[in-house]
């Protein structure tokens, strides 16, 4: 079956997280994703430990945990941008592509002589998709940075942890997959709906700082129309309130608790019998009402509130281990472990695709690809030779 996004063909010059995952977004649903990574070692995740298989998959860059997972069903060129001759090959591929995804620093492409505006001229309906941490203009454009930063400035991290706390980092990295990679895939496939009416690509500025600011839309709602600064902790759905909360069981175990709706705490607090704590709903979880209701959650085991959520509705959930998640009947139902078989490896499991298409559903069994598999091959198509491509090689360029 074809999928979703068959036909669409996408250049890929980033490296590490972002804008890995956001091809890979694009990849499962049928996009033809081709790498182009550099000579030398290419995408820097190849090398980032665990490794499946041996030394020769450590070698080609194909044993990375982590490059598996975000590089399956895509293809790899290995192509030399400081030479002028890999630069023209760059230039002959986007005549035939319609999507360029990059995560150089603001003007680094430019300097090459390969920025937007260069692709442009070749190819005016390309959709061109830096992701920076950034954006593309503003004070801190050249600033380098990671997650960590970039949710530090836009004030996620700052408002995640309890009263009184320091602030903690997610286990998720917010701002490169939700601020980055994932507003990046929105972002080009608008582009080329609208492309679809007017004939002609365009920039897609992307800036991860940007992104996961977003995802504070209701908390900075609430600060525009109160002009009360949230502090940490206190936010309602963010440790703030005791009805919304994750407490810990006698096991040494833990449950979240969602009961956010009046109907949802009464029946908790009916199935528990302590209704002296339907009126306690909104204190905060520090406050003498909070510690009762912990007290009552240490009053049974994480297995034990399963059953009693399983009984009761009240927006009651166990806080599972890893293990415990992708083992769970909820995670394998959903399909959200997949098996592809990677070549010189064998069988490996991965996160499968969020998206459910009831007819186009996404291809997760593509192989990640080893570092200038498909250079060959990719050349050849556009019209190089096999001297040509020797050449080439022999000089560095691929």
């Amino acid at each position: 079956m074809a999928g979703t996004l068959e036909g669409l063909r996408v250049l890929d010059l980033t490296r590490l997280l972002p804008g890995g995952f956001c091809t890979l977004l694009l990849a499962d649903l049928g996009a033809e994703v081709l790498k182009v990574e550099d000579t030398a070692g290419g995408d820097y995740i190849r090398w980032m430990p665990p490794y499946y298989g041996g030394e020769a998959q450590q070698r080609e860059g194909t044993g990375s945990a982590y490059f598996l997972a975000l590089n399956r069903n895509k293809r790899s060129l290995r192509l030399n941008l400081k030479d002028e001759r890999g630069r023209e090959v760059l230039l002959r591929l986007v005549e035939d592509y319609d999507v360029v995804v990059e995560s150089f620093r603001p003007g680094v492409m430019d300097r090459l002589g390969v920025g937007y505006e260069a692709l442009r001229g070749r190819n005016p309906r390309l959709i061109y998709c830096p992701i920076s941490g950034y954006g593309q203009d503003g004070p801190l454009t050249a600033r380098s940075g990671h997650d960590t930063n970039y949710l530090a400035l836009n004030g996620l991290l700052g408002l995640t942890g309890r009263r009184g706390g320091p602030p903690i980092q997610s286990a998720g990295q917010i701002a490169d997959l939700g601020g980055g990679g994932l507003m990046a895939a929105v972002g080009i496939l608008a582009a080329v709906i609208e492309r679809e009416r007017s004939g002609e690509g365009q920039l897609v500025d992307i800036s991860m700082t940007d992104g996961a600011l977003s995802w504070l839309a209701m908390v900075v709602a609430r600060y525009f129309a109160e002009q009360t600064v949230p502090r940490r902790g206190e936010i309602e759905l963010a440790g703030g309130i005791a009805c919304y909360f994750p407490y810990e069981t006698s096991d040494g175990k833990s449950v979240s608790l969602g009961a956010l709706e009046p109907k949802f705490w009464q029946n908790w607090c009916a199935g528990v019998e302590r209704p002296d704590l339907v009126e306690k709903q909104f204190e905060h979880p520090d406050s003498d009402a909070g510690a009762q209701v912990a007290a009552v959650f240490r009053e049974r085991t994480r297995d034990e509130w399963a059953q009693f959520a399983s009984e009761h509705d009240c927006c009651l959930e166990p806080i599972l281990d890893l293990d415990e998640v992708l083992e769970s009947d909820l995670v394998q139902a959903r399909g959200m472990v997949v098996e592809l078989d990677q070549p010189g490896i064998g069988p490996v499991k991965q996160v499968g695709s969020p998206l459910k298409l009831s007819r186009t559903p996404p291809d997760t069994t593509g192989a990640a690809p080893a570092l200038g598999a498909d250079t060959d091959a990719v050349l050849a198509a556009a019209g190089y030779d096999d001297e040509t491509i020797a050449g080439l090689r022999e000089d560095g360029v691929l």
